[in-house]
């Protein structure tokens, strides 16, 4: 068997053939292998017909049509799957050879995974892809963390593959094992944030203003071409104007109110609950998507409590000025919230994690590329050392500019009875940070009272226990 092939790419469903095409459209010939040669054989008859493509119907024939050191791409789901292929690669391949799992895997299997694959000669890039499928076909945004050596021979792949940005490849190395996985990670966090904020707006503009499809999709077309500018806002506005093709209805109107999810969200939640990094703004948004889900039950809750539900009687203007506000506030917040948790995490596991390239990374080719990265590429550029982006003069400027707005915006939905967990926890973090004598004193007080946790003072250093109760001994 002839070895001819650049790279090889493991799971045919579409992110992989769009992601084996991008790679094969940029210069490198490509073999592929999906668990079901069905799918194999037809890819090669359709999308990958006429071009640089082998195919191959068993991993040791995948491995022989490979120039070495072998490179493989793995596009399979997150988890045991991964593992499996893994296990079942290793006896084809050699000291040398590179694995690529550019699947959504959990940071922590891939940093279990590059341990278990350095014993085994094996070199490993841990590779978080975002873009969706038309990212993939023609430029996604590219996180790579693992081996650096593997990285820089296979940097000019990447470069070309990836989406640019003012010149620049958006694919940028993070650091060892997991650490391209868990930028990625942290984008799907945000990218839950800026989906929840908008479907509030949206809820706001529908229930409070009484505002149609096509009305709304006019506000945001008008907020995609200012200081909103972004991919989320794009197609928002592209959703509301499309009517249903059966009933003539905005399509929007005639899909559940059900939002189904991966995971992602789930585990930046984790991750900011294992480090101690607040992130209430993605954290809402994920509970809310598990809010979404009890459709039945929120059936009955709505029959069960009527509560205010009046429409707005105020000034249109002022609430959707105020509702532009809230929501460009909280979108600081979540990424606010989303860089302080990278900023841990290079800390805990030990990646020197360049906050101004995550920034530069997610401009162009992923879900969450908006105008205002190249503002956070620069706040870390000046200032590498931020501790929280809301603290940069830029953002600290506009959320002083807009909080009263904000405030009343989230108080008036409150009013009305319209549920917006993710811009009343956006306004929450904004105050409790900037709080600078908060009631956990009291928390701590209690904690000593019952059970002798002890607590700081704040006239000298040291830990001091209070005798509370009478009668208790010291």
């Amino acid at each position: 068997m002839e070895a001819y092939c650049d790279i090889a790419l493991v799971g045919l469903a579409v992110m992989g053939e769009n992601l084996a095409l991008n790679i094969e459209r940029h210069g490198f010939s490509v073999a592929v292998f999906n668990r079901t040669g069905e799918k194999t054989a037809r890819f090669l008859a359709t999308g990958a017909r006429g071009r640089a493509v082998a195919a191959a119907y068993s991993l040791p024939e995948l491995a022989g049509l490979l120039r070495k050191p072998r490179k493989i791409m793995l596009m399979v789901k997150a988890g045991r799957p991964v593992d499996e292929i893994i296990e079942q690669l290793l006896p084809h391949l050699e000291a040398g050879d590179i694995l690529l799992d550019c699947g959504n895997s959990h940071f922590e299997d891939t940093r279990r995974r590059s341990a278990r694959l350095v014993q085994a000669g094996v070199r490993f890039l841990g590779v978080g892809v975002s873009g969706g499928e038309e990212g993939a076909l023609n430029g996604p945004s590219i996180m790579i963390g693992g081996d650096e050596e593997a990285y820089r021979e296979l940097a000019g792949l990447f470069d070309k593959i990836a989406a640019w940005a003012d010149g620049t490849p958006c694919a940028f190395y993070f650091g060892p094992d997991g650490a391209g996985h868990y930028v990625k990670m942290v984008h799907n966090g945000i990218e839950y944030a800026d989906m929840q904020l908008i479907a509030e707006s949206y809820h706001l503009l529908k229930s409070a203003l009484g505002l149609e499809a096509r009305e709304m999709a006019e506000v945001f077309r008008a907020w995609n071409a200012g200081e909103l500018e972004s991919f989320l806002i794009e197609i928002t506005a592209e959703i509301l104007a499309r009517p249903d093709e059966e009933t003539g209805r905005p399509l929007v109107e005639m899909i559940r109110d059900q939002a189904e999810q991966k995971g992602t969200g789930k585990w930046t939640c984790q991750s900011a609950l294992e480090l101690g990094v607040p992130a209430p703004t993605i954290t809402e948004a994920v509970y809310a998507r598990g809010l979404s889900v009890l459709k039945e039950e929120r059936v009955e809750a709505a029959k069960a409590f009527p509560g205010p539900r009046p429409p707005y009687a105020g000034e249109k203007a002022k609430f959707l000025a105020a509702l532009r506000n809230a929501l460009y506030a909280a979108k600081i917040c979540s990424y606010a919230q989303g860089f302080a948790l990278l900023k841990a995490a290079g800390q805990a596991y030990g990646w020197e994690m360049d906050l101004g390239r995550a920034a530069l990374v997610w401009r162009s080719g992923c879900i969450i590329r908006a105008g205002f990265l190249d503002r956070i590429a620069e706040a870390y550029g000046k200032s590498p050392g931020l501790v929280n982006l809301m603290l940069d003069p830029f953002f600290s400027e506009r959320l002083n500019r807009v909080q009263t707005s904000w405030r009343w915006l989230v108080a008036t939905a409150k009013e009305l009875g319209i549920a917006t967990p993710a811009l009343s926890s956006s306004v929450d973090y904004f105050d409790g940070y900037r709080t600078a004598d908060l009631p956990a004193n009291l928390i701590q007080a209690q904690r000593d009272y019952f059970g002798a946790h002890m607590f700081e003072r704040t006239d000298r250093p040291g830990k001091f226990h209070a005798i509370w109760r009478d009668g208790e001994k010291g």
